[in-house]
């Protein structure tokens, strides 16, 4: 898990730029609104088409529970 303010989200703006995907497996990285100042996320990083393939699989395994 990263700090949202510190980490996430100034890689994730990079990655969108470069035309890849930043999620923490349920929402876009950037439209996370911070709760609490050190607030910590998980984060995957990637290509568009790798990215919606680990979001895929959070959400098959969500489902199933």
């Amino acid at each position: 898990k990263l700090r949202l303010m510190y980490e996430a989200n100034p890689m994730g703006w990079i990655v969108e730029q470069a035309g890849g995907a930043a999620t923490n497996g349920r929402q876009r990285i950037l439209d996370i609104q911070p709760t609490e100042l050190h607030q910590r996320v998980s984060v995957i990083l990637g290509s568009k088409n790798e990215v919606e393939r680990v979001t895929a699989y959070h959400l098959e395994a969500s489902a199933s529970r």
